[in-house]
C-alpha cells in the first residue's frame, strides 16, 4: 500500500522536457493555486494557503502520469486546477493541445469539457442519488448534443457495456450498486463524452484490493482502445508503478522529483522520495525493511518554510537548504530532481 512521508518543493518556471517531448497533450508550467485565509471583523484576507506552488510537467498523448505524495500535498488541487474546477489559478500556465486553458471563452470551455474529464475519488458522493444511471451517464451527452436523439439509448448502452455494466442497470440508482460498480458508473460518465484527457483523482483508494485490480485493468484497457491520456493521482505507490509511464512526486504544493516510472522506482534521488518508497510493504514476512522515518510534522501550506520546503524534516539538510529554494536539475535523461544535494 501507499507510504505516508515527505518531499521537497520545486518552483521551476518552465516544465521540464522530461518523459518524452513529442506529441504533448498537456503542458503545465509553474502552476500556482492559492486559497485566501479570511478573518477578523471585516473578513479581510489575512494570508493564503499555497495548495499548489510551482508545479511543472509535460504529458504525452496516450500516456499516463502518476502524481504521488502524502495527503495534503496538493495532488487533487493540481488536477482540479488543470481542469478549471477550482476557480481561477493564481499563476502559471496550463496548455491543453497547445492552448492556455484559462484563456478559453465560456463557449470554448464548454466545448473543451468534452475533451477533459475527471473521475472522482469517492464513487458514491460524486453520483446524484436522485438520478438513475441512464441520466447520470447520459446527462452531459445530451447537454453537448454528441449523438442524435434516436441513437442516444444505444450509445449509452454501448458506453456502459465498455465499462462492465449491463443495459438493464440503466434504471437503477447509485445506492443499488456496490462500490466497484459505482466507480464503473463514474468511469462511464467520463467516457461518454469521448474525452482525450482524464484526471483520475485516486479512483481506487475507496475500493477493496481485489476490486482495485479490476478498475485498474479497466482503465488500462480503455486507454489501449481509445488512446486516452491519464493524470493518475494516488497515494498508493504500487498502483502508480503498475499503471504509470511517468511519475511526479509532490511535497507541500511543489514537485520535488519527476521522471520515467522505471527510473524513479529504480533510483529515487530526492530524500523525500526515498523515504516515501521505503514505506512500500514487501510481500515477504522474513524480509527486513530499511524504513526511513522522517522526524517532525508537515509544515503548514499557509506558512511554508523558507528555502527548501523539506529542510525541516530532511536528515541531510544543509545550511543553504534553509535559505535557498533548490532548482530543478536533470541528473539523467528525463529524470529531474529539486535538491541541493545534487548541486555539484
Amino acid at each position: 500500500m501507499a507510504s505516508t512521508n515527505t518531499t521537497v518543493d520545486v518552483t521551476s518556471t518552465q516544465a521540464p522536457a522530461a518523459p518524452g517531448t513529442e506529441d504533448i497533450i498537456l503542458e503545465v508550467n509553474d502552476l500556482k493555486k492559492y486559497f485566501p485565509i479570511k478573518g477578523g471583523m471585516f473578513n479581510r484576507t489575512q494570508g493564503f494557503v499555497k495548495a499548489v506552488d510551482g508545479v511543472s510537467f509535460k504529458l504525452r498523448r496516450g500516456h499516463t502520469m502518476g502524481l504521488v505524495g502524502e495527503s495534503g500535498c496538493g495532488k487533487s488541487t493540481t488536477g482540479r486546477t488543470i481542469l478549471r474546477l477550482a476557480g481561477e489559478k493564481t499563476g502559471g500556465q496550463v496548455l491543453f493541445n497547445g492552448r492556455e486553458v484559462y484563456d478559453f471563452t465560456a463557449k470554448e470551455l464548454h466545448d473543451a469539457r468534452t475533451k477533459m474529464q475527471i473521475i472522482f475519488q469517492d464513487p458514491y458522493s460524486s453520483l446524484s442519488p436522485r438520478l438513475p444511471i441512464s441520466e447520470i451517464v447520459g446527462e452531459a451527452v445530451r447537454e453537448h448534443n454528441l449523438v442524435p436523439k434516436d441513437e442516444f439509448d444505444d450509445y449509452i448502452d454501448k458506453v456502459m457495456e465498455e465499462c462492465g455494466l449491463q443495459p438493464y442497470h440503466k434504471m437503477r440508482y447509485p445506492h443499488e450498486f456496490s462500490g466497484g460498480q459505482r466507480q464503473r458508473i463514474c468511469i462511464a460518465r467520463a467516457l461518454a463524452l469521448n474525452p482525450e484527457f482524464i484526471v483520475c483523482d485516486e479512483p481506487v483508494s475507496a475500493l477493496d484490493v481485489s476490486i482495485q485490480a479490476q478498475i485498474i485493468n479497466l482503465l488500462h484497457d480503455l486507454q489501449e482502445e481509445r488512446g486516452l491520456t491519464y493524470l493518475f493521482i494516488s497515494h498508493d505507490l504500487s498502483v502508480v508503478e503498475h499503471i504509470s509511464d511517468a511519475v511526479g512526486v509532490m511535497y507541500l504544493g511543489g514537485m520535488v522529483e519527476y521522471g520515467f516510472t522505471e527510473d524513479i522506482f529504480r533510483n529515487p534521488l530526492h530524500p523525500y522520495t526515498k523515504a516515501l518508497f521505503s514505506a512500500i510493504p514487501i510481500p515477504d514476512p522474513k524480509a527486513k525493511q530499511n524504513r526511513i522515518v522522517l522526524e517532525g510534522s508537515i509544515p503548514s501550506p499557509a506558512n511554508p518554510p523558507k528555502g527548501c520546503k523539506f529542510h525541516t524534516r530532511c536528515p541531510f539538510a544543509k545550511d543553504c537548504c534553509k535559505e535557498i529554494a533548490p532548482e530543478q536539475k536533470e541528473l539523467e535523461p528525463g529524470h529531474f530532481v529539486s535538491c541541493h544535494l545534487y548541486d555539484e
